[in-house]
């Protein structure tokens, strides 16, 4: 390839990614409409994002939110479009400002909080529940909180009764089932805390 046919290409890429956005924001908005989700303003999307809601349930989030939900929105790779779902009747999603997510799955089955500025690196995952509820061997459901500024690695899963603190970094590929405290890095299977910052 030309250098010149290497910067049209450049420059058409671009172009596309700045139209994409406003190509989805109408079926994305209109979707969290039918569904009831409380959506903030200024939210980008980059494909389709699957909102679902349980009766009785809330999902509210904040302000400039990203959803990367198309396999060219993350050149890490997308697998799946971000999924936020209610799966039982009266939970609760509640997402701050600013936040970003990569082919994220939240499921809430009780209650889910995250602050603001949490980034969710492709394919990560965030649920309160076993969700095999027909099942006597699983156990309760528990509340996830995840607070400010915290960055979810490619590939994370947060898994029930989890509070990690603000400024928190956990490692690629981690499955998180205990708490994590503030200002840290962590990362395993299960995750534990590696450093602090």
């Amino acid at each position: 390839m030309t250098h010149k046919s290497n910067s049209l290409a450049h420059y058409c890429n671009v172009v596309a990614n700045r139209i994409r956005p406003y190509i989805w924001f109408l079926p994305n908005i209109l979707t969290a409409w039918w569904w009831g989700v409380n959506l903030g303003s200024k939210s980008r999307f980059f494909g389709k994002t699957v909102f679902r809601t349980e009766p009785n349930s809330i999902i509210s989030i904040g302000k400039n939110c990203r959803f990367n939900s198309s396999h060219r929105s993350n050149l890490i790779g997308v697998y799946s479009p971000c999924m936020v779902s209610t799966i039982a009747r009266n939970a609760e999603i509640h997402i701050g400002d600013n936040c970003g997510f990569s082919g994220t799955v939240i499921g809430a089955a009780l209650s889910i909080k995250l602050g603001d500025n949490v980034r969710c690196g492709a394919n990560t995952m965030i649920t309160d529940s076993d969700w095999h509820s027909d099942d006597p061997r699983i156990g309760k459901n528990a509340p996830v909180v995840i607070e400010d500024n915290v960055w979810l690695g490619y590939g994370v899963k947060v898994l029930k009764g989890v509070h990690i603190g603000e400024n928190s970094v956990i490692g690629a590929g981690s499955i998180v089932t205990r708490d994590i405290p503030a200002n840290v890095v962590a990362a395993g299977n299960p995750c534990k805390v590696i450093r602090y910052i």
